[in-house]
């Protein structure tokens, strides 16, 4: 039907609600402040090179030198050409961060609900108890911004997915299409992996319910229209999708060639991470009731229990200071569940979760049947280790399951399908598809499982748990029996005060239902009632883990580090080396130096089992061969001091022999003992122009200098009477970078397992490295030609919904 102002102002005044709200919760950020993001500031660190050599030449680099001794930039904010989908991504986030991510949660939200053909005042309300589930507003404090990026987008996905099951192919076509697309902008592939999991389990509800309604060439046609959606979104990020792609056969998310480990003990051959890996953040079993309660297990590893806590007066007996008993009872470790470092519980609120056991008492059909089998498999799959036989059949049977850690977040789709149907009883509850009787009956039985399960919680508590901590074997032995007792008691209290907290809302809730009902409180006013409760109960339990007080200056946000004596003297070498710190942390080293350091969860893999190897032991042999000039380390004072490597290899130099080894655990093996100044190790095949030789003869006054360098650029200059084989203290990568011997393409091959190395003919040449990656180049283009079509199909589409409005 045709748009009005009329229609259109309702949503206009929620959006505005919904901004308003956004910048409420993060008030900070209206005074020019910024959240302080712990993996943010570690971003900051690893990108300012790239940022640097863009504001200092108007270019974009592809590689970076300022961590792990070099990698590509793909998976640190690189900007790629004809990016058009992320420039409407970045008009939807206008808000100051993190603001931007709560306006998109609850806009995303909205149109998911109003797409289902929910009220708009019931919409908005789902959005609320959407974006403000603790765990959606925890990663935002802790700074998990692409994954809190990822799953703003999911609900507008579904919505885009929804319209084209209804019927409405071409808007559902578009909108699926942009979602989509956004969504990937975002790079955060776990997040999308999760959510392509409920995806499936929305088409196989539609698709028996199509099977019994005689419907499927409707369901096919608009499965094969779903396809091109998804196929024209990935076009639009091709750039970083063949990037990502490309590199994540290099990362320690693909494939080793290693069978052993450090140690010489063998290792576990798989294509992705390792299991231990990949569960060691399972969700506990026990755990499951703090989506219900919030501090069941005990909330945090840091928890604030106060002056009056059982934790501070064991401190003070101690002999702790009363400032200093406070300041240790600000950050009790009270967590008593299953996983090794917990922000927050998972709550998603016990208005929701009554809410929730209600609708499964009303709403039937094949909304149900999705969102309820989205529920229950995110639940048991974030069980990771603690239900090892389903964890095990998806790591080793399931397509990617394995190339993705901390199995626990796969909770986020739990955290979309719960407010959904949640909102959907209360839906049923204002039509009359039942009678006033049947919704009793429901109301009744939903009392009876969350208020009873609460009851039971508050009476047997003692005999059903024991509050023990994986830890407090730790702090029995440094802090006593009595501090551990002390925690137990803080425990027990706050699983007590917390499930009171939920008995009451339930309660509450309960009510407002009930007086509805009987015809006591109108429509209206059960909405006003289950919005006030909702962010009282969300926001409450929020703002215990997110607020004012994580605010900072924006200046030390942006500029998170400062360099030390130690740093300052570093930087008066202009020459090109490497640094190796450590005592810095892992990413302030890259935000000033070329640095062996860095924090990302997918480095290059053969750099990080090198790492592993030898670099994390101080093996010298290998730091010289990676040109670590400089190495941080402690003083006796435990001050930092810069030791000077006056014996590392330097940038490049000539080796006399070079021997092919026969797998990779020889090459890797090799480096303990390498004598790296004169001999260079190899497996093949090798790609080099012509034979490679055992041996070079190298004279002393053979010489190869480097005489410019950026990110992306290195230019040596060789002299030397004899054929020679060079190693470059740069780590290999095997696309993008392109080599020039005198401005003739040539090759250059993998040595010592992560270095580049090549062959140069006698006399004086200019040698140059570019990294000029193919596939930035590819990507572009399939971007332009794809966001064209795009702009075209968006036209087209808008003329014929034009004409077909015209015509009715």
């Amino acid at each position: 039907m045709p748009l009005s102002i009329k229609k259109l102002l309702p949503h206009v005044l929620v959006l505005l609600g919904f901004i308003v709200i956004s910048l409420a919760y993060f008030s900070p950020v209206l005074q020019g402040k910024a959240i302080y993001q712990n993996d943010i500031v570690q971003y900051i660190g690893m990108s300012k090179q790239q940022k640097d050599f863009k504001a200092d030449t108007g270019e974009e680099t592809y590689w970076t030198n300022s961590a792990f001794g070099g990698m590509p930039t793909y998976q640190l904010g690189a900007k790629y050409p004809h990016n058009y989908i992320k420039k409407l991504d970045l008009t939807l986030r206008f808000l100051p961060r993190p603001a931007d991510y709560l306006f998109l949660y609850l806009l995303s939200f909205y149109v998911f609900l109003l797409v289902l053909k929910v009220d708009f005042k019931l919409a908005a309300l789902g959005a609320l108890a959407f974006g403000f589930s603790t765990y959606l507003i925890i990663i935002l404090g802790v700074g998990h911004n692409s994954k809190a990026h990822a799953i703003a987008y999911m609900p507008l996905v579904l919505s885009g997915i929804l319209l084209v099951f209804q019927k409405r192919y071409i808007v559902g076509f578009l909108l699926t299409t942009i979602a989509m697309g956004l969504e990937l902008v975002s790079n955060h592939f776990q997040m999308t992996y999760y959510l392509m999991f409920l995806v499936i389990i929305l088409g196989i509800a539609y698709l028996i319910d199509a099977y019994k309604k005689q419907m499927l060439p409707h369901y096919f046609k608009s499965l094969g229209i779903l396809v091109a959606a998804v196929v024209l979104s990935i076009a639009l990020n091709a750039t970083n999708f063949l990037a990502t792609n490309e590199y994540v056969k290099e990362s320690k998310r693909g494939k080793s060639e290693l069978t052993i480990n450090p140690d010489g003990s063998p290792k576990e051959i798989t294509n992705g991470l390792d299991r231990d890996y990949i569960t060691q953040f399972s969700y506990g079993i026990v755990e499951t009731f703090n989506l219900f309660i919030p501090r069941f297990t005990g909330g945090g590893n840091s928890e604030d229990v106060g002056k009056g806590s059982a934790t501070y007066e064991a401190f003070r007996k101690l002999g702790a200071t009363t400032t200093q008993a406070a300041q240790e009872a600000s950050r009790a470790p009270t967590y008593w569940g299953d996983q090794p470092i917990v922000e927050a519980p998972a709550y998603i609120g016990a208005v929701v979760l009554f809410l929730f056991v209600f609708a499964l008492f009303l709403v039937k059909g094949r909304l149900k049947w999705w969102l309820v089998g989205g529920t229950l498999l995110s639940l048991l799959l974030s069980y990771g280790k603690n239900l090892g036989f389903l964890t095990d059949l998806f790591i080793d049977f399931v397509p990617l399951y394995n190339k993705f850690r901390a199995v626990s977040s796969i909770q986020v789709i739990l955290e979309l399908c719960v407010p959904a149907l949640a909102i959907f009883g209360l839906v049923r509850l204002f039509n009359d598809y039942e009678g006033k009787e049947v919704k009793l009956k429901a109301l009744k039985y939903s009392v009876s499982i969350t208020a009873g399960l609460a009851l039971v919680f508050l009476l047997f508590k003692p005999s059903l748990f024991d509050f023990v901590g994986a830890n407090d074997g730790f702090y029995r032995q440094n802090y006593g029996q009595d501090f551990v007792d002390a925690l137990k008691a803080d425990r027990k209290s706050m699983f007590t005060a917390d499930t009171f907290r939920t008995l009451v809302l339930v309660l509450l809730s309960a009510g407002a239902i009930y007086f509805f009902l009987t015809e006591k409180l109108k429509e209206k006013w059960v909405i006003v009632a289950f919005g006030a409760l909702i962010l009282f109960d969300l926001v409450g339990v929020d703002r215990r883990y997110v607020n004012n007080d994580d605010f900072v200056s924006g200046i030390q946000m942006n500029k998170p580090f400062q360099a030390t004596e130690v740093d300052q003297y570093i930087l008066k070498d202009k020459s090109h080396y490497k640094v190796y710190d450590l005592v810095s942390g892992p990413s302030k080293p890259s935000y000033f130096h070329n640095s062996l350091n860095g924090y990302n969860a997918a480095e290059l893999r053969r750099y990080r089992e090198v790492f592993d190897f030898y670099i994390s032991r101080n093996n010298i042999n290998v730091l010289n061969m990676l040109n670590a000039k400089y190495i941080v380390a402690q003083d006796e004072e435990g001050g930092a001091f810069p030791f000077k490597n006056e014996s590392t290899n330097g940038n490049a130099w000539f080796v006399s022999t070079i021997e092919e080894v026969k797998s990779a655990n020889d090459e890797i093996k090799a480096l303990d003992s390498l004598d790296s100044k004169n001999k260079a190790v190899y497996m093949k095949p090798a790609l080099l122009d012509g034979d490679i030789k055992n041996s070079y003869a190298v004279d002393s006054l053979a010489r190869i200098d480097l005489k410019a360098f950026t990110p992306n650029y290195l230019k040596y200059e060789t002299n030397n009477s004899n054929d020679g084989f060079a190693v470059f203290s740069e780590i290999y990568y095997p696309k993008g970078w392109k080599t020039f011997i005198d401005g003739k393409e040539t090759n250059h091959m993998r040595v010592n397992y992560i270095l580049r190395g090549m062959q140069i003919p006698k006399g004086r040449h200019i040698i140059e490295f570019k990294f000029d990656p193919d596939v930035v180049k590819t990507g572009s283009k399939i971007t332009l030609a794809s966001s064209i079509l795009l702009g075209l199909l968006i036209l087209g589409g808008l003329f014929y919904e034009f004409k077909k409005n015209k015509s009715v």
